[in-house]
């Protein structure tokens, strides 16, 4: 593919995607690309599970058994995290009890108001309790400043504003066995 508007006095430059695969028609080579870019994914579902998220490799479980149950734990967190940064956008349209408990959900119910900010470009634009409005929230727990200019929040943000969910909805939770 060759860029179709370069800058001015700019060659326009060639994409190449490199494959193995036999292409013979353009919808095989989208086909190529669709799977280039599930590989993006991938990789965005397992960032969290290294160093700068769950740090699964400095684990020090000492049997198959259990390396398993805590890889399994770990991806079903770094899925979240997919979740979220796919939905961030509000694209999709789907609902934030798809990744959340009730709890979780009541946390970033109490949550909103004080996350929202006073301007209409510090308001969460997303319908609420949609997996987007979940994952701007989320976002700015994880510190990100929600401002439209911003850079979108990534998947370490998100992982570190799950961690403060999480926190939180376990604090909101025991209101019911605190004060009956």
């Amino acid at each position: 593919m060759t860029e179709p508007d370069p800058p001015q006095g700019s060659e326009p430059i060639t994409w190449r995607l490199l494959t193995t695969h036999t292409v013979a028609n353009t919808d095989a080579a989208w086909q190529i690309v669709d799977w280039y870019w599930a590989r993006w994914i991938i990789e965005q579902l397992f960032r969290p599970l290294n160093k700068q998220g769950l740090r699964l490799e400095d684990s020090q479980v000492e049997t198959a058994e259990r390396l398993l149950k805590l890889v399994a734990f770990a991806t079903h967190a770094a899925a979240i995290t997919s979740q979220l940064l796919q939905a961030r956008d509000g694209r999709s349209g789907e609902p934030a009890s798809v990744a959340f408990t009730a709890d979780e959900l009541g946390t970033l119910d109490a949550l909103h108001t004080q996350y929202s900010g006073r301007t209409p470009r510090q308001q969460n634009p997303h319908p609420r309790r949609s997996l987007a409005w979940a994952a701007w929230l989320i976002a700015r727990l994880g510190g990100w400043d929600g401002y439209p200019s911003s850079r979108p929040p990534g998947p370490i943000t998100l992982k570190i504003g799950v961690d403060k969910l999480r926190l939180l909805a376990q604090g909101w939770g025991l209101r019911n066995v605190c004060m009956p």
